[in-house]
């Protein structure tokens, strides 16, 4: 790197490598180097305060044997940067400050500690997001498996169980209040004989005032040990260090006890475990009460996936998704419309919801309308809704696409596939920033930034009058095409590897390397149904194969279709049910014949897409579904 480079040339560098890293560590470990490059330092460490301890995050140059833990502390306390001798330690958050030894001003020291604070603050935001989806999945999938359970006290056992492993603590205790003898009833209470009860006053320390008060406690640090009940400890013979205590309310609102976890295994109990553990004690409390009621955890966890997607990534370093993430970078953080081109499967659909999390409309709705999926009689209420009574099956008011996506993004997929009314009042509403109900006649103002994608060449169906002219001039401000994945050299591993981990992380099994000839074929093949394909031949490759390497032989299928899925007919079925056995086959066989490509396969049937799809959803196949097509 020249000594010409500017702090802007190293922010950009050091935001690349945010894009890149999956985890925090990754990111100082790709991060760090190019610091240490570019100042000249001798080296670098980041260090996170785990009190009484100090954990190493990582590290750049040679590691020194004894960095100066004091000046690090220092820095935190104050918060501003300090310096002894040669080492320099700048705080990044109140509980990381990374060492530096060597020589920097005072005026660059201080732009980089704002750009590294700044950058270590958008890793730990995407972290944390990360983490919260995690625990709530977690969540879900341990509350799933209490409404199994018949015996009370099992489920208390599993209740606590799963407090500990998800919190990463010692140990865990629910308090159900016997509120008439002024009781907390704590079980299972880890360390005490008989039947595990603990029983204590409802005014005995940490877990009597979240009873009473109704409020979340955190104790620890050292600060406030006193409020620890220690004749509990002594009846137990366990030493609490740390404790975290919510209170259990039940689903009409009543306090029902207060759930308690205790000694963090690293550190102390933080916000997030409190938000943790406050999720799982309501859960708890419904459970308790025998109902299974998700709903509200459904809803949190996929907002914060919404969230989370402001980490969605393009994979891949081929020059041509370089461009395509620079053009993403620019245009996201603009209101202007924006159209996706290229063919099926390419990830037009991941482009558009990362525009829309890198814009600030990312806290508003991001709503996907299949265009190709939508008949003539459904569009305008699909799109614009409807009222009560507006036709037959309209039993109550609906609200349509636009109106849900108000604020937020309307991503229009397979917009080439409208018919030419439905182009005239799409073009309509796009002019007038205005809907009116399907059987209504009152104006709704609409306020969306218009994303749309398409496989064809609109510019073709316009001079063939297919598509109109004034429309794609609307839609057509920005243009953004994505390469075909046999256009795309060697991302095709980099892409293999990413979901053969993902799909042997679930199955619990060790992901297999790819031989040379193995790579090479995948390299070698023209992927007609580009990623899609990709990642239906990594599914099958994870639950198909078992040893730690994959040959080139295993991929014998990658040009064939389901030869073990041929037409066999049961010759004691009625003809109405070997007709549709027969149906059922023979286009799940021509979709996979097309890898996947559901224009191809309804040109090989024949039909238009959207019959495709009614065809599809009549005989209940399960495939195709018109939200989740062609991984747009």
């Amino acid at each position: 790197m020249t000594s010409s480079a500017s702090n802007k040339d190293l922010a950009l560098l050091i935001l690349e490598q945010v894009e890149n890293s999956s985890s925090s560590a990754k990111f100082w470990e790709k991060s760090l180097p190019i610091v240490q490059q570019f100042f000249k330092l001798e080296s670098l460490v980041v260090l996170q305060s785990v009190p009484p301890e100090w954990k190493r995050v990582g590290h750049a140059g040679e590691l020194p044997k004894d960095p100066p833990i004091q000046l690090a502390a220092e820095a935190l306390d104050k918060f501003a940067p300090s310096r002894s001798g040669t080492w320099i330690a700048l705080p990044l958050d109140q509980k990381q400050v990374i060492l530096m030894n060597g020589s920097l001003s005072d005026d660059r020291l201080q732009g980089l500690q704002v750009m590294l604070a700044s950058i270590h603050q958008i890793v730990e935001g995407q972290q944390q997001r990360a983490r919260r989806i995690r625990r709530l999945e977690k969540i879900l999938e341990i509350t799933h498996a209490w409404g199994q359970s018949e015996c009370m006290q099992s489920l208390l056992e599993a209740m606590a169980e799963a407090a500990t492993e998800l919190l990463a603590a010692d140990r865990a205790s629910i308090f159900l209040w016997d509120k008439a003898n002024k009781m907390l009833v704590g079980r299972p209470a880890l360390g005490i004989k008989a039947d595990g009860e603990l029983r204590i006053a409802d005014n005995t320390g940490i877990v009597g005032q979240v009873v009473q008060t109704r409020e979340p406690r955190r104790v620890g640090g050292g600060m406030d040990d006193n409020q620890i009940a220690r004749k509990i400890d002594q009846e137990t013979g366990y030493h609490t260090r740390t404790l975290l205590c919510v209170p259990l309310i039940g689903p009409q609102g009543q306090c029902m006890g207060a759930f308690e976890v205790l000694n963090k295994k690293e550190g102390l109990f933080t916000d997030e475990d409190e938000q943790g553990l406050i999720e799982l004690a309501a859960h708890a409390a419904v459970a308790l009460e025998n109902t299974q009621q998700w709903q509200e955890l459904l809803s949190k966890h996929q907002l914060l996936v919404e969230e989370a997607a402001e980490g969605l990534q393009l994979i891949g370093e081929s020059a041509v998704i370089g461009a395509v993430r620079s053009t993403i970078r620019r245009i996201a953080d603009t209101d202007l419309a924006i159209l996706v081109l290229g063919e099926n499967g390419t990830g037009k659909e991941i482009v558009a919801r990362s525009i829309h999390y890198l814009s600030r409309r990312r806290d508003q709705p991001f709503i996907a309308v299949n265009c190709a999926a939508l008949t003539e009689t459904l569009l305008e209420s699909e799109l614009f809704g409807h009222e009560k009574g507006a036709f037959t099956d309209a039993h109550e008011t609906r609200a349509g696409k636009f109106e849900l996506a108000t604020g937020g993004t309307l991503f229009l997929d397979e917009i080439g596939d409208m018919s030419l009314s439905g182009q005239a009042k799409m073009l309509r509403v796009l002019e007038d920033k205005t809907i009116v109900r399907v059987g209504g006649s009152q104006s709704i103002h609409t306020e969306v930034r218009i994303l749309a994608a398409t496989n064809q060449d609109l510019g073709k169906m316009v001079r063939e009058k297919r598509f109109r002219e004034d429309l794609f001039f609307r839609l057509n401000v920005v243009s953004l095409e994505l390469p075909p994945l046999r256009e795309r050299g060697e991302d095709v591993f980099l892409l293999s590897e990413h979901f053969l981990e993902n799909f042997c992380r679930n199955m619990g099994r060790n992901k297999p390397q790819f031989s040379t000839a193995a790579k090479k074929k995948l390299l070698e093949h023209p992927w007609p149904g580009n990623i899609r394909e990709l990642r239906n031949l990594m599914e099958r490759l994870a639950y198909l194969t078992s040893g730690d390497r994959i040959e080139a032989d295993d991929l014998a299928f990658i040009n064939a279709g389901a030869g073990g899925d041929a037409l066999h007919f049961d010759f004691n079925a009625s003809l109405a049910d070997a007709t549709r056995d027969f149906q059922q086959k023979y286009i799940k066989q021509t979709i996979e014949n097309a890898g996947g490509n559901m224009s191809k396969a309804a040109k090989r049937l024949n039909l238009h897409r959207s019959n495709l799809y009614r065809k599809i959803k009549q005989l209940e196949m399960g495939i195709g579904d018109e939200d989740d097509d062609e991984d747009s």
